[in-house]
């Protein structure tokens, strides 16, 4: 495992059920990618607390899966190279199955990103467009059965997605770093 690569959902699933967390994993890397997007810090092993409001919730241990997945989703979102990917299920997984977890990872990031980033996070106009599109993507329910013209706009909504959280990531974290080294 590289250290940009995602641990797997079913490690990430079985950390959260051993810790007690009542979410998906896919709302789960979600919040992590709001949490770091709105600038939450990636380097805060104490994101689980800040992500989810929730002070009891401990710091992740060093190597276990959530800890791991804090420093892939970091470096991914910090690399320049686009590289940034989402956890959701597989593509051959059921429509109803990767829909739902689309909508829950934006459930995740929208609420995280509100916390790490404040009130008034400073937003391009497209930033302030993105996050209003994952918001009622966060609301969406999924259908139980889909055609082909379904599983490619899945597919396109996917792909807005993980643009929209790196946009996001830019505007309130890279732009920031940018603003202090010319300082």
């Amino acid at each position: 495992m590289t250290e940009s690569e995602l641990p797997s959902v079913a490690d990430i699933d079985a950390e959260a059920v051993r810790l007690g967390l009542a979410t998906s994993p896919f709302e789960l890397h979600g919040a992590l990618c709001g949490w770091l997007a709105g600038g939450g810090g990636g380097d805060d092993r104490g994101w689980l607390a800040g992500a989810f409001a929730d002070p009891a919730l401990s710091a992740p241990t060093a190597g276990t899966p959530l800890d791991r997945l804090r420093e892939a989703t970091s470096a991914q979102l910090s690399d320049r190279s686009f590289e940034f990917e989402l956890l959701l299920p597989d593509a051959d997984a059921p429509l109803m199955e990767r829909s739902g977890a689309v909508f829950d990872w934006c459930r995740g990031f929208v609420g995280a990103f509100g916390l790490a980033s404040g009130a008034k996070p400073p937003l391009s106009d497209e930033s302030h467009e993105a996050l209003a599109d994952l918001a009622k993507l966060a609301a969406a329910q999924p259908q139980d059965e889909g055609d082909e013209e379904d599983e490619e706009a899945l597919v396109e909504i996917e792909e807005f997605v993980r643009v929209a959280a790196l946009l996001l990531h830019g505007d309130c974290v890279l732009a920031r770093e940018h603003r202090q080294r010319l300082n």
